[in-house]
């Protein structure tokens, strides 16, 4: 599915009415009537309810003033508080107010806080149309004042229409004087056409609760159409073949090097080759500074190690990198960087491996670090390279602060992948993949409890195994970054978010294969009887 900006939105909001003669006010009555749809699935038989709805003077307003009426049509006890000069509702959304006059709604346009305290302590469900998806920046004055008192409503819930006031649609930002005026918390949103990428990027998903996409009548082929690049990653964007040919053998599916590891970090290697393992890879070797080889024999029994010389750090060096590059060549692909130490050797190490790449890696950890030396050799390569960074790494990237990577992931993501020729994993709450093409996709897996160390090493590995079975750089990150935030909220229900740890997602990466192969399944069933 399509993730779009307001603008984007708003175009094929046009586009029904320009090109289909759709009139703008069915499209505004159509998302007021799947509010209150929702509204009735939240709190089951509407009659007799108390709902507050809080409009603003736009459109989200307007899309407010239509789910009031038909609220009250359902029997529903309906009061309105508006925010906002009620001169400024204009078009659609004034006709739309003028009806709930002539219907006798309670509207209160004092925009008084008092009154609409006390309406909140009375509803039982509070609507949110007060703020739309053209809030930029700041919230501030008496919209904040009035997002402040709805989060602090608790005795009901709340609906946010379209996007919880406050989100930044485009970059799901949130900037409030203080910070319960941020934006909304809402515990669903309905969202309509298609899902505004601020919804799904953070901070913005945290206010978002449950995310409902209403159909508005916009017709579906130009939803499918729409000039976005960046969609949401869930169950139907990723496929898993159903079956493995019977008569295969390990070396159909691939064999993986592993360049990772120093003292006090061995288990970085270990888990990597576990999550390469589990994801399906034929064969893993990991390539080991020499005196930490009996360890890793020690640690792993599926994978095989290589022994290479080690600096006097006891870590990777300059002196490592002609066996290194030997292993990696009789290899389909390699991860380069969990656990592998920061000394001045290792860097030069890593340089020079990057720079001699012929095949498709995966760069993460202190390879990642390593390459914040010199971020033009990514120039050079010539094979498909994914990086995997989290927020504080891809700041080190960059040459930036962890806020200013974080406020806006999603373009930095892309202009990482676009500057420098890679695909990009940012990691963290809603995981972005980003490709060379401009295409981006924004993960819906995963788990607080993922925040343990080790759990990026599982990853790496994961989408190393991928490319050595010869997925593509954006296919094997896509794959693998879902199939790992599946496995991390498996291992929650199973371990609890505080006790789970890296091996537990590495060891429940099974099980979320198994669930994507019975969607694979489905879908062809499903095509088969079309």
């Amino acid at each position: 599915m399509h993730l779009v900006t307001a603008d984007q939105m708003r175009t094929l909001d046009r586009l029904a009415t320009e090109k289909y003669g759709i009139p703008s006010i069915l499209l505004m009555e159509n998302a007021g009537r799947a509010v209150k749809e929702v509204a009735g699935q939240m709190l089951g038989d509407l009659r007799g309810r108390r709902i507050l709805v809080i409009c603003g003077p736009g459109n989200n307003g307007g899309d407010g003033f239509v789910a009031a009426r038909h609220l009250l049509n359902a029997g529903a006890e309906v009061r309105i508080s508006y925010f906002g000069d009620k001169s400024r509702a204009k078009g659609d959304a004034l006709v739309n107010l003028e009806i709930a006059e002539k219907m006798g709604l309670d509207i209160d346009f004092s925009g008084n806080l008092r009154r609409l305290k006390t309406s909140l302590g009375w509803a039982e469900l509070v609507i949110d149309a007060l703020l739309g998806t053209g809030i930029k920046g700041e919230v501030g004055g008496d919209f904040a004042k009035a997002i402040e008192l709805v989060n602090s409503f608790q005795t009901g819930q709340v609906l946010a229409v379209d996007i919880p006031s406050g989100v930044d649609a485009d970059t799901g930002g949130c900037w409030g004087p203080k910070p319960l005026a941020e934006a909304v918390m809402a515990d669903c949103t309905v969202t309509f056409g298609l899902p505004k990428i601020g919804l799904v990027t953070y901070p913005g998903a945290a206010y978002v609760g449950k995310l409902v996409v209403a159909d508005i009548s916009i017709p579906e082929e130009e939803l499918e159409d729409c000039d976005s690049k960046t969609f949401l990653l869930d169950s139907h964007a990723v496929y898993w073949p159903p079956c493995r040919y019977a008569g295969s053998h390990k070396g159909d599916y691939g064999h993986l090097a592993i360049i990772a590891g120093s003292v006090g970090m061995t288990g970085a290697a270990t888990l990597a080759a576990e999550g390469a393992l589990r994801i399906g890879t034929g064969l893993v070797t990991v390539a080991v500074p020499e005196s930490l080889n009996d360890i890793l024999e020690v640690k792993l029994t599926e994978a095989m190690t290589i022994p290479v010389p080690e600096n006097s750090s006891r870590a990777f060096g300059t002196r490592s990198l002609d066996q290194v590059l030997g292993v990696i060549e009789k290899r389909d692909a390699a991860v380069i960087g969990p656990g592998l130490g920061r000394n001045e050797d290792t860097v030069a190490f890593v340089l020079d491996l990057v720079k001699r790449l012929r095949k498709p890696a995966v760069i993460d950890a202190d390879g990642l670090f390593a390459l914040s030396n010199d971020l033009s050799i990514l120039k050079t390569v010539e094979v498909p390279i994914v990086m995997t960074p989290h927020p504080g790494e891809m700041a080190t990237l960059l040459g930036t602060s962890v806020s200013e990577v974080q406020s806006n992931r999603l373009e930095v993501a892309l202009a990482f992948a676009r500057d420098y020729g890679v695909t990009v994993v940012l990691k963290g709450a809603g995981t972005i993949i980003a490709d060379v093409s401009g295409r981006a996709y924004i993960n819906t897996t995963g788990t607080p409890g993922m925040a343990t160390g080790g759990v990026g090493d599982v990853l790496a590995g994961m989408i190393g195994g991928l490319l050595a079975q010869g997925w593509t750089a954006e296919r094997a990150a896509c794959t693998a970054v879902y199939i790992h935030g599946r496995a991390g909220e498996i291992a929650a229900e199973e371990c609890t978010e505080p006790s789970m740890i890296a091996s537990d997602v590495a060891e429940r990466v099974g099980d979320a294969i198994d669930e994507l192969i019975r969607i694979s399944t489905d879908k062809i069933d499903r095509r088969a009887k079309a």
